[in-house]
């Protein structure tokens, strides 16, 4: 069975600070006013094992609320493939971040006219006014468009979670990648997401699923407890 504990103990209170913060381009600074907000999270949080050094989290919440030290914490944002912004959690992190988000996510290099972060793939980026100190950007299958969406949102959580090492994050706060207009069936892609997790969780203390609907939560909850029994 998970260890059911209160986020109080990861998401607390804390007054503004300022962080100097290392874009997207290495060598320029910006200095940043970043406001520790409360965050909106469920009152439970199941933990499971990982290894003997990671675990995962699972609660009910607004992922843009998320964070636990605001210096080597990044939420994970499933972006589309110019990185501009869209609907759904894209939108609402873009939103929370404020407009320095999308003007840093214009100076990432384009692969290919319009494509800055390919299907699979992770970029990353401050935080702006988000509590979390970064946002990793991946992008997830079109579940009947991609020919191997399997794989491909396999990448994307193994990317994100490499991207985050070599920035030394610590804590890594996912969606569930795919699962809103992209249509990726829930059951498969807890699958996915917490095998891939399981599997490439190493210098990462913890990763954490923030999931906004029951359905996608009571999922996530029960193929944790199959995969990862404690």
């Amino acid at each position: 069975m998970p260890l059911i504990s209160s986020p109080s103990l990861y998401c607390s209170l804390k007054s503004p600070n300022y962080m100097l913060s290392t874009f997207v381009n290495p060598g320029s600074y910006s200095l940043r006013q970043r406001t520790r907000a409360s965050s909106n999270m469920s009152t439970n949080v199941a933990q499971f094992n990982l290894s003997p050094t990671s675990f995962l989290k699972i609660l009910k919440g607004d992922i843009t609320q998320w964070s636990i030290d605001g210096s080597s914490d990044a939420i994970v944002n499933p972006a589309n493939e110019r990185m501009l912004g869209g609907g759904g959690a894209d939108g609402a992190i873009h939103r929370a971040a404020g407009p320095e988000l999308k003007t840093t996510c214009y100076d990432v290099p384009e692969v290919r006219p319009g494509v800055r972060c390919p299907t699979g793939e992770a970029r990353i980026t401050p935080g702006f006014k988000l509590p979390a100190s970064h946002v990793i950007h991946t992008v997830g299958p079109v579940y009947d468009v991609d020919s191997n969406a399997p794989a491909s949102l396999s990448n994307a959580y193994r990317n994100s979670l490499r991207v985050a090492r070599e920035n030394n994050i610590q804590y890594v706060a996912f969606p569930a990648i795919s699962c809103g207009v992209y249509g990726y069936p829930f059951d498969e892609a807890a699958t996915v997401a917490i095998s891939t997790i399981k599997e490439h969780c190493d210098a990462i203390k913890e990763v954490h699923f923030v999931l906004f609907s029951d359905d996608i939560y009571n999922v996530w909850l029960k193929k944790a407890g199959e995969l990862l029994p404690n």
